[in-house]
C-alpha cells in the first residue's frame, strides 16, 4: 500500500487568513456618493467565507487534483453500455471554430447557412448509415431519443388508427430506460424473457403480440452483447398485427457500415452520438440522441426541421402533425459538429472498420478471460462481453471487489451489476479505440485479480489500496453526499 501524499489532508482546507492570489494598485477614483447612504449592515469589506490562497498555491492544488483523475486520454475505459472511447482532437477543433461556436441559435436562416448545412448533411449521413431516412437531431441524449421516438409512434398510431393502443413489449435484455420511455408516453409495459441463447424468443413474441400492442421496443445488439439474429422474423410478427418496431440504437457502434436496421424491419430508432460517433460523454452530458425513422414518420418529426429550398436551407416550423419541439433550439449543436467531423474523417471504409474492430476487441477479451471468469453466454458476441463473479464467489469475492481492485492496477472499472438478468455481472466494452497492447494489459490485470481471489481474497476486499482514498461507504455517500465546500468550524 502506498503512502498518501501528506498534502491530502489539506484538500478541503488550504485557506490561510491574509493570503491573496492577486495584487492590484490602489484605485484613484473617489467613491461615488450614494443618495441617502447605505446602512452599515448592508456593506461588507470582503468576501466572507471564501478561501484565501496565493496564486501558486491555487494552481498547484488544481493541477495536483487533475493528476489524480482517470480519463480516456490516460487509459482504457472498459465501461459497457455507456462507451467511453477516445475522442479525436480534430473533432474538438471543429467544434471550437469561431463561426460555429459563436453562432446565435436565433440567428435568421440566411445568417446561419453554415450551421444548417452541417445539420442537414449529418441527418443525411445518419439516414444512410441506418437505412432510415427521416431524421431529427433535436434529442439531447439516448433516453431523450427514446422518448421522442415513442412519442412519434404514439402520434402515428393515433393518426392511422384513431387510437394509440395500450401495450409495449420489451425484452428483459433491453436497456433500462426503455420501459420508462414507454411509460412516459402512456403505455403499459410487458416484459419478454430472453431465451437460453440470450436473444429474444420469436415464439414468445408471437404469443404476446395482440391488437392491443403498439409495438416492440428492443435493443440490438442487446445488453448481453448478442445480436438479435431473428429480428427480421420479429419485425414481421409485429407488423402483421399492426404494431411498430422501435430499436434502441445505443449499441449501433457494433453495426455501423455492416448492417442497416432499416433493412431488417425497424421502423424507428435513436442513436447515441455520444457513443457511436465519438462525441464526448460523461459527467451527465452533453449528449445527443438523434432519432431516425422510415419515411412514414416524416410528418411527425419534432419542429423545426431543416429543409432545402431553391433559396438555400431554412428551418420549417409549419408541420401540423409534428409532436412539437423536444429540445431548446436545435439540439446540442457542438455534439452534432463533432459527429459530423468524425464521420467525414473516417468515411465509409473507416466507419465499417470501426465496427469490426469493436467486435474483434470484445471477442478477444472474452476468449482470453473465459477460463478465469464465468461467461454466461459463451458464444460470439458483438461490441461488449458479459462476465460474472460466479467463479470468484467460491472465495467470497464479489463483482464489486473485482472492480475496486482494477483501480489499483491502473484501470477504470467496467460496468457492474448490469444487465440485471446476469447475477454479479461485469460488462466489458473495450471499444474500437483500444489496441492490442492495452487490451493485453487489461486482460493480464483481470487474470491477476482472478488469481488473487483464489490465493488472497482479503486483498480484494480491501481494494483499492493504492488510491488516496480507500473504499467509501457507498450507502452513506448516496444518502448524505457532501456537495459543496464549507469552511471548517473552529
Amino acid at each position: 500500500m502506498t503512502t498518501p501524499d501528506h498534502r491530502d489532508q489539506l484538500i478541503f482546507e488550504l485557506s490561510t487568513p491574509g493570503r491573496k492570489g492577486y495584487s492590484l494598485p490602489a484605485h484613484d477614483v473617489p467613491p461615488a456618493p450614494l443618495e441617502g447612504g447605505v446602512p452599515d449592515g448592508l456593506l461588507r469589506s470582503g468576501l466572507a467565507g471564501f478561501p484565501e490562497m496565493t496564486e501558486v498555491g491555487l494552481v498547484r492544488h488544481f493541477t495536483r487534483l487533475s493528476t489524480w483523475n482517470y480519463g480516456v486520454d490516460t487509459g482504457m475505459y472498459p465501461l459497457g453500455s455507456c462507451t467511453m472511447k477516445y475522442n479525436p482532437k480534430v473533432n474538438e477543433a471543429a467544434a471550437r471554430m469561431r463561426g460555429f461556436a459563436e453562432v446565435h441559435p436565433l440567428a435568421p436562416d440566411e445568417a446561419a447557412q453554415g450551421a444548417l448545412a452541417i445539420m442537414h448533411a449529418l441527418a443525411g449521413m445518419l439516414g444512410e448509415i441506418t437505412g432510415l431516412p427521416t431524421v431529427s437531431l433535436q434529442p439531447a441524449a439516448g433516453a431523450h431519443g427514446e422518448l421522442t421516438g415513442m412519442m412519434m409512434i404514439r402520434k402515428r398510431l393515433i393518426t392511422r388508427d384513431g387510437h394509440p393502443r395500450k401495450l409495449v413489449l420489451i425484452p428483459d435484455s433491453a436497456h433500462g430506460t426503455n420501459p420508462s420511455s414507454a411509460h412516459l408516453c402512456g403505455y403499459q409495459v410487458r416484459e419478454i424473457k430472453s431465451c437460453a441463447r440470450g436473444n429474444l424468443s420469436v415464439s414468445v413474441l408471437a404469443e404476446a403480440m395482440t391488437p392491443e400492442v403498439a409495438g416492440l421496443m428492443l435493443t440490438n445488439p442487446n445488453t448481453l452483447g448478442m445480436f438479435e439474429d431473428e429480428i427480421c422474423d420479429a419485425a414481421r410478427i409485429v407488423h402483421e398485427k399492426g404494431g411498430l418496431v422501435y430499436c434502441d440504437g445505443a449499441n449501433m457502434n457494433a453495426l455501423i457500415g455492416k448492417a442497416r436496421p432499416g433493412d431488417f424491419g425497424v421502423d424507428i430508432m435513436h442513436l447515441n452520438l455520444h457513443k457511436t460517433f465519438s462525441t464526448p460523454h460523461g459527467g451527465g452530458g452533453p449528449g445527443s440522441g438523434p432519432v431516425v425513422a422510415t419515411r412514414e414518420f416524416e410528418p411527425f418529426l419534432p419542429t423545426p426541421v431543416v429543409v432545402a429550398t431553391r433559396d438555400g436551407l431554412r428551418l420549417d416550423y409549419d408541420r401540423p402533425l409534428s409532436i412539437g419541439r423536444v429540445k431548446a433550439f436545435h439540439g446540442n449543436f457542438g455534439m452534432i459538429l463533432r459527429a459530423y467531423a468524425y464521420i467525414r474523417a473516417l468515411g465509409p471504409k473507416g466507419i465499417r472498420e470501426s465496427a469490426e474492430n469493436a467486435v474483434l476487441n470484445a471477442n478477444y477479451v472474452r476468449a482470453r478471460l473465459r477460463d478465469a471468469y464465468e461467461v454466461p453466454y459463451d458464444r460470439v458476441n458483438m461490441h461488449e462481453v458479459i462476465f460474472s463473479d460466479h467463479k470468484q464467489n467460491e472465495y467470497g469475492v464479489t463483482t464489486l471487489d473485482i472492480a475496486k481492485r482494477l483501480i489499483d492496477l491502473g484501470f477504470h472499472p467496467p460496468t457492474i451489476y448490469f444487465p440485471l438478468i446476469v447475477h454479479g455481472a461485469l460488462m466489458v466494452e473495450p471499444t474500437e479505440s483500444e489496441g492490442l497492447d492495452e487490451l493485453d494489459r487489461f486482460v493480464e490485470a483481470m487474470l491477476q485479480i482472478a488469481e488473487e481471489a483464489r490465493t488472497n481474497p482479503d486483498l480484494l476486499k480491501k481494494a483499492p489500496v493504492t488510491t488516496r482514498r480507500s473504499r467509501f461507504d457507498e450507502a452513506t455517500a448516496a444518502r448524505k453526499p457532501i456537495l459543496k465546500w464549507t469552511r471548517p468550524v473552529g
